[in-house]
């Protein structure tokens, strides 16, 4: 079992920066592979980042790849999303998410979901 809290979320000026948090409670938090997620109403979640188990490995929705960076502390079971040169459109509720399965990108990949955190970003 594993629980997740994100945090980090809040208002920025386009062209600005936010670092999101998950913490993770569990013993077991480096044994998976974690993800970021963002939704906006009436939309569908749509992948942002992920990372595998051994902290080395990435992988970026196209339209953040260049200005987000995933990465995780295992130690601390902690994981982070630096986002930077935010646009208006990156507006939406972030969510941290885990589970072991290798399709990354897919919802449907992961075990264990966050409750969110809301990024705004203004024009």
């Amino acid at each position: 079992q594993v629980q997740l809290v994100e945090s980090g979320g809040g208002l920025v000026q386009a062209g600005g920066s936010l670092r999101l948090s998950c913490a993770a409670s569990g013993r077991t938090f480096s044994s998976y592979r974690m993800g970021w997620f963002r939704q906006t109403a009436g939309k569908e979640r749509e992948f942002v980042a992920a990372i595998d188990v051994n902290g080395v490995n990435t992988y970026y929705g196209d339209s953040v790849k260049g200005r987000f960076t995933i990465f995780r502390n295992s130690a601390q079971n902690v994981m982070f999303l630096q986002m930077n040169i935010l646009k208006p459109e990156d507006t939406a509720v972030y969510y941290c998410a885990a589970g072991r399965s290798s399709l990354l990108s897919l919802p449907s990949a992961y075990t264990y979901w966050g409750q969110g955190t809301q990024v705004t970003v203004s024009s």
